[in-house]
C-alpha cells in the first residue's frame, strides 16, 4: 500500500448506511468508491471478486443489525455477519488489501463489572452477537496480519434510523418517557467512528482489535435525558425503568462498556467523552427538533 495517505484507494462496502455515508463524506476528497446492494453481495465470492480489484483498504459497513429479528433469522444474520466478512477477507488476502471490519459490544455477555478489554474472551448471549463474533474469527483466520476489527456500540448519526432520532421524535409526541436505566454502555457518534477509521489508516496503526466507542459511560435513561437537554426539553420528563419491564426477543448486555487500552499503541487517544460527542453532533447540524 502507498505510504501517502492521499493515494490510498478506499472501498466502502455498505456505503448507503449510517456509518458508510459518513465515511463517504469524510473521504470525498480522496480516492474512494462506495458500494452497496445490489452492486455487491458480500456473501457471494463472485460478486465480491468483481468489485474488489484495485483497492488498498476495504471498510465493511455492511451488517445484519436487526438484533431482535436475528433470534428467529440467525441463519440469514450469519450469512451477512460471518460469511460475508469471510468472503471479503479472503478476497483482500488475494489482492493485498487491508480490511476494516466493524463489530459490536454484543460479542460480550455483559456481566463484567469493569470495562471489557480488547483481548477479553467473547461470550455472546444473542444470535446477533454470535454471528458478529463469528465474523471476527473469520477475518482473523483469513487475513491475520492485515485487518482492523473495530468494536463499536450504541451508534447514532445523521443518516438512517437510530436511538437519538427516535427520542427526538418521541419528545415531540409524548409528555413523559420511561427509558431503561439498567443497561450501561457508550453512545458513539458515527462521524467520530468514521474519522477514526481514516486516522487508523493514515497513522499506519498496528492491525488488530480496537474498541471504537466514546469514552465514559451512561445508561439509555441517562443518554435520553442528555438528548432532551440538547433539544431544550425538560429532562425530568424522562423516567427510569428496567430491562425486565420491556422484554425483547434478544437479551441485552447489562454492561457493555468497552475499554480503550489498545489505542495507546497507535499514538491515538480514545474517542471523546460521549457527552462531548453528543454536543458536537448537535452543533454540527446532524439533528434538529424536526428530525424524523
Amino acid at each position: 500500500m502507498t505510504s501517502d495517505p492521499q493515494d490510498v484507494r478506499w472501498l466502502v462496502v455498505g456505503a448507503n448506511g449510517m456509518l458508510g455515508t459518513e465515511l463517504m463524506r469524510l473521504l470525498a476528497e480522496r480516492n474512494v468508491r462506495g458500494v452497496d446492494l445490489p452492486e455487491i453481495d458480500i456473501t457471494k465470492p463472485g460478486s465480491v471478486a468483481e468489485v474488489l480489484t484495485d483497492v488498498d483498504i476495504v471498510v465493511n459497513c455492511a451488517a445484519y443489525t436487526a438484533v431482535d429479528n436475528a433470534e428467529a433469522d440467525e441463519a440469514i444474520a450469519f450469512r451477512v455477519n460471518a460469511t460475508g466478512p469471510s468472503v471479503l477477507a479472503r478476497r483482500c488476502s488475494e489482492i493485498g488489501a487491508k480490511l476494516v471490519q466493524i463489530s459490536t459490544d454484543y460479542v460480550f455477555d455483559g456481566t463484567s463489572t469493569t470495562p471489557y478489554a480488547e483481548n477479553a474472551q467473547p461470550n455472546p448471549q444473542s444470535a446477533y452477537g454470535r454471528t458478529k463474533v463469528a465474523g471476527e474469527w473469520a477475518v482473523r483466520a483469513e487475513l491475520p496480519d492485515a485487518h482492523w476489527i473495530l468494536r463499536t456500540a450504541w451508534l447514532y448519526g445523521e443518516f438512517g434510523p437510530n436511538f437519538v432520532k427516535t427520542m427526538v421524535t418521541l419528545e415531540a409526541s409524548k409528555p413523559e418517557l420511561s427509558v431503561v436505566d439498567d443497561q450501561h454502555g457508550q453512545p458513539t457518534w458515527a462521524r467520530h467512528l468514521a474519522a477514526r477509521i481514516i486516522e487508523l489508516s493514515d497513522a499506519n496503526a498496528p492491525t488488530g482489535t480496537y474498541h471504537a466507542t466514546s469514552s465514559g459511560a451512561t445508561t439509555w435513561f441517562g443518554f435520553t435525558r442528555s438528548i432532551f437537554e440538547q433539544i431544550g426539553a425538560d429532562p425530568t420528563r424522562v423516567q427510569p425503568t428496567t430491562t425486565e419491564a420491556f422484554p425483547r426477543p434478544a437479551p441485552r448486555p447489562a454492561n457493555s462498556v468497552l475499554g480503550h487500552d489498545a489505542w495507546a499503541a497507535t499514538g491515538l487517544a480514545p474517542l471523546p467523552d460521549w457527552r462531548d460527542a453528543l454536543a458536537q453532533a448537535w452543533e454540527s447540524g446532524a439533528f434538529t427538533t424536526d428530525t424524523k
